[in-house]
């Protein structure tokens, strides 16, 4: 699987989604309270970008009257018409059989191990003495 970089991680605070784009793919990334999470930014209802979304918790109810709020900012609501997608699976709250929106696998990786490449050049010490430019061998 090709691993691509998409932003440091300082561009995308907790609390905060970015829209970012590899291989033709628009996907939103959210950051909720240091945890990344990658979903495909089109709702698959009618087309809104959900990286323009607000991010919301869950609101279940076991009778009328009483609300158990959890989870919070772990869903996106789409700005078009409402409709929220968890963010772990993109799995649809208004229609779940019918609707989801594709989660993509993100990691933090330190720059140093992302710049590595297959090949090394050889490198020589350099210094300056008394404005002479010197290489070490």
């Amino acid at each position: 699987m090709e691993k691509h970089i998409v932003a440091a991680l300082a561009e995308i605070p907790p609390g905060s989604q970015k829209l970012v784009h590899v291989q033709g793919r628009a996907i939103a990334v959210f950051n909720v309270n240091g945890e990344l999470f990658g979903i495909s930014d089109t709702c698959p209802h009618q087309g809104g970008s959900l990286a323009t979304g607000a991010t919301v918790g869950l609101t279940t109810s076991k009778e009328p009257g009483k609300f158990c709020h959890s989870r919070p900012g772990e869903f996106v609501r789409c700005p078009w018409h409402s409709w929220e997608f968890d963010l772990r699976t993109g799995q649809s709250w208004c229609d779940p059989r019918k609707f989801r929106t594709r989660p993509y696998d993100l990691s933090v990786e330190p720059g140093e191990a992302l710049v590595a490449g297959p090949y090394v050049a050889e490198t020589f010490g350099i210094s300056v003495e008394d404005q002479y430019i010197v290489v070490e061998l």
